[in-house]
């Protein structure tokens, strides 16, 4: 009897139990329907229909993760499909992008709080939107946290700092405008801080330093600037990403065990440190658009597992060692666009193991029509650090100024000075004037029409566009021989021709009425020759025949220009062969190239260039694919030939072209690249009737070229199908700027370049 009330009590006892636990497990599920709820019903959790109480047993996929333990929520990990991040947000509700005006994210994570077990909470892509809450902090067991591409803004809460079991910190791709904070040194176990893609101000984090377990520093696409401070104390660190800030200084010490620095589109300044040739764990290294000078060190070529080098878009000099030896896993290597001389090491200049090499752009002693020569060679690589001397110059010269000011004692005594400092200034205009090298007229300086400040003031280094005579274009073409016709350009004939020292140019031929003003056109001609740039085709010079029997009124133009051998965008779209198809990659590099061209030509000039004939056939692809604009600038010679088209009336000047019917027109260049040669010259209408068909899944499998969607990320097809139809807006104030452009195409190929390195490494 007495074994019986024991048996009793334990059997009792165990079903006292059951209603316990069922409750704690009923809490947490009601959280987690909640949560749905809150988060208007996103599609990734439909599946919770068929589990009703049992939310722990559903299958982790791609898009959803619960793990349960002791019957608690440990893991929540939420991908949505809200993915795409507008160049602007307001901080309110758009039904298109975030959550209802409806949602709370103040209520959200109030509910959220309720996981109390939570170690890995991951929301990404699901339109929450508003500042985040200092209540995050209460997730005392929070491991991992992603809130990646949603649309919270404001401030990083403080509250943060006091999660000090977080490995993993990931905000990228949100709003965070405020100053970067710099706590985190209390976060002694963080791996991982990613929070690329804000706004975020101010230095970078200092306390960053002293965090010892720190593998992956990613803070690219904020407005960060100042120094960077020495990084070497990080003995774990293995992924260094800042590209695109405003961040200014030598390039600071790294530690051995760093991978890959991506330190590109800032203002760093000063030569590369001997110590990154021994960063024998490096791998990538990425240090273009800065303003690096000298000579690269030697080793940083043959470091032993180095495979991308990207040096380019610096003032980097001298000449490279011509036994050079590079490492042998180094397949891509950008040097362009700097000021390095000598021959090219073989080592870059032999090609056949696959290594891609770029070298455009810089002063090497080569057979090549990319290389710059004269002035512009011989200057200083020092020009940042004499930039940064003038700085200091000028705030000097301020200080003095204003001990003199208040040591002059008399309203006499100022206006005597400044009537003498006004006299020096007209002094030097006129000397400037009558010192100019550029053979412009002086009203056209006075204007600035059509050229940069610098040149304006005399200072411009490229040499003057060449007078070719017509007797050197006919034997270059023999006498304008049909065998030597390429085609029709926007304006003129276009013939390849072979110059004496044995280089290939393209010469456009059109005709000129000779009431035309030849000394105006020949100084438009050597302006528009200034305009140097890695994706524009290069106006090397002209000449201006006068006529001949046949007609003795009229003059003919010759312009000569590079020749660019690898035929046209359009026609490279229209290749359906799989081993030379132009991937979505590949179109994004190229696409970015000519929008780096027209925003120079937006912006690199005063007042601007534009009107710039952009059309895929029009974009010229060299030797290495590198992108080239052609027909540019047609506007700064045709405005000189229309001016004297009418008879009896004086010339009246072109109105310019607006910056965004060059937007409008890039627009059809990104939605051919999209849609392939089918698109090319329906126009609008085309457009306007297959808008519809970017909104849907099957509607883009119905438009969009194969190629495209074979070798695509979603997202990065997403970004670039919505700048393309803002482009294309009717209204010209719903366009955006080439500025705005670029940055999404620059972000649409990085987005890319992620999901390529992913599959690679699976």
């Amino acid at each position: 009897m007495r074994h019986f009330c024991y048996l009793y009590l334990v059997v009792l006892s165990w079903f006292l139990f059951i209603p316990n636990t069922h409750e704690l497990q009923a809490a947490q599920t009601q959280a987690l329907f909640q949560l749905r709820v809150y988060l208007e019903y996103p599609s990734s959790l439909q599946i919770w229909e068929n589990y009703n109480w049992d939310l722990c047993s559903i299958s982790p996929s791609a898009n959803l993760s619960i793990k349960c333990e002791d019957d608690e929520v440990t893991e929540l990990k939420i991908m949505g499909e809200k993915s795409e991040k507008p160049p602007m947000f307001n901080g309110f509700a758009d039904p298109n992008q975030t959550l209802s005006m409806n949602f709370s994210i103040d209520s959200f994570f109030t509910t959220l709080t309720r996981l109390t077990s939570l170690r890995v909470l991951s929301l990404v892509s699901l339109g929450i939107w508003g500042p985040l809450p200092d209540k995050i902090h209460r997730f005392s067991s929070l491991q991992v946290l992603d809130l990646s591409s949603n649309f919270i803004f404001g401030a990083i809460p403080q509250k943060l700092s006091t999660m000090v079991k977080l490995h993993a910190l990931t905000l990228d791709d949100n709003y965070f405008n405020t100053t970067m904070p710099d706590w985190f040194d209390s976060l002694s176990n963080l791996n991982i801080l990613s929070v690329k893609s804000n706004g975020l101000k101010g230095s970078f984090p200092s306390s960053l330093c002293k965090i010892k377990t720190l593998e992956v520093i990613s803070l690219s696409h904020n407005e960060l600037s100042g120094e960077l401070p020495d990084l070497g104390s990080l003995t774990g660190l293995h992924v260094l990403d800042l590209r695109e800030n405003h961040l200014e200084s030598e390039l600071p010490l790294f530690p051995k065990s760093v991978v890959t620095v991506l330190l590109s589109n800032n203002s760093f300044s000063g030569d590369i440190p001997k110590q990154f040739g021994e960063l024998d764990q490096l791998q990538h290294l990425d240090l273009s658009s800065n303003h690096l000078s000298k000579t690269p060190p030697s080793t940083l070529f043959s470091s032993p597992k180095i495979s991308y080098l990207n040096l380019a878009n610096n003032v980097l000099s001298g000449a490279l060692q011509d036994k050079l030896s590079c490492g042998g896993k180094l397949g891509f290597v950008d040097i362009s666009s700097n000021k390095l001389s000598g021959g090219l090491p073989s080592c870059l200049a032999n090609t056949t193991d696959g290594r891609v090499v770029r070298y455009a752009g810089n002063c090497l002693s080569l057979n090549s029509q990319n290389q710059n020569s004269g002035s512009y060679c011989r200057e200083s690589s020092s020009g940042w650090k004499n930039l940064k001397k003038w700085k200091v110059a000028a705030a000097m010269a301020i200080i003095v100024g204003l001990v003199l000011v208040v040591l002059v004692s008399g309203v006499f005594l100022w206006k005597k000075y400044h009537s003498r400092k006004k006299t020096g200034q007209e002094v030097l205009l006129k000397i400037v004037h009558d010192n100019s090298t550029t053979g412009v007229p002086s009203e056209i300086l006075a204007n600035a029409r059509f050229i940069s400040q610098t040149v304006k003031l005399g200072t411009q280094t490229t040499s003057t566009c060449r007078h070719f005579s017509i007797e050197e274009l006919k034997e270059a073409t023999k006498n304008f021989d049909l065998s030597t016709y390429i085609g029709q350009g926007s304006i003129g004939k276009l013939f390849k021709g072979k110059l004496e020292n044995g280089s290939y140019v393209a010469i456009r031929s059109l005709a000129l009425s000779k009431k035309c003003s030849i000394q105006n056109l020949r100084a438009k001609l050597d302006l528009l020759s200034k305009l140097q740039h890695p994706n524009l085709v290069s106006l090397l010079g002209h000449c201006i025949d006068g006529g001949g029997q046949d007609d003795p009124n009229s003059h003919k133009l010759h312009l000569v220009y590079e020749y660019v051998p690898n035929g046209n965008y359009r026609t490279h779209l229209s290749e359906f062969s799989v081993d030379k198809a132009l991937k979505w990659s590949d179109r994004l590099t190229i696409l970015i190239g000519i929008a780096k061209a027209v925003h120079f030509l937006h912006t690199g000039v005063i007042p601007g260039c534009f009107s710039n004939q952009l059309k895929t056939k029009n974009v010229l692809l060299d030797e290495h694919r590198i992108p080239k604009l052609s027909d540019y600038g047609m506007s700064i010679i045709t405005e000189e030939i229309e001016n004297f088209e009418a008879k009896g009336e004086k010339p009246k000047p072109c109105p310019r072209t607006k910056a965004d019917d060059d937007v409008y027109n890039f627009g059809f260049i990104l939605f051919e690249s999209l849609v392939g040669p089918i698109a090319c010259d329906k126009g609008e209408t085309f457009f306007l009737n297959e808008k519809a068909s970017f909104g849907s899944q099957d509607g883009r499998r119905k438009i969009v070229d194969p190629i495209v969607l074979t070798t695509c990320s979603q997202e990065s097809l997403s970004i670039a199908i919505s700048i393309t139809t803002k482009c294309i807006s009717p209204e010209s104030s719903f366009r955006p700027s080439f500025e705005d452009v670029l940055w999404n195409l620059q972000y649409a190929a990085q987005v890319q370049a992620t999901t390529d390195a992913d599959h690679k490494s699976d």
